[in-house]
């Protein structure tokens, strides 16, 4: 697996009131990650870009939804949710604020 690959399976983090709930309760971060990622890609991309280690990560898989504007329909687009929970000791902090 290469090094470049592993820098493109993570699109951004996730944030939403169910992320925050879950990460503060179960120590674990929420991103958007490339469709075709496995865990394993997910697992060593956290690790390298964060510097922290993963204990485990689940994934989830959201559809099309179909949607409508005006007499036109379209789809949203699918996309690739992971939860990557990290072990203890280890944070990742987005704002940058110590």
């Amino acid at each position: 697996m290469s090094e470049a690959r592993l820098l493109n399976v993570i699109l951004a983090p996730h944030v939403s009131e169910k992320s925050n709930i879950i990460g503060e309760k179960n120590n674990q971060i929420t991103f958007k990650v490339m469709r075709d990622a496995n865990k394993c890609e997910i697992k060593r991309a956290v690790e390298q870009l964060f510097n922290v280690k993963v204990s485990n990560v689940s994934v989830v898989n959201h559809k099309a939804k179909a949607k409508r504007t005006g007499q036109r329909l379209g789809q949203r687009n699918a996309w690739k949710k992971a939860y990557v929970t990290l072990q203890e000791g280890y944070d990742i902090d987005f704002t940058g604020i110590k």
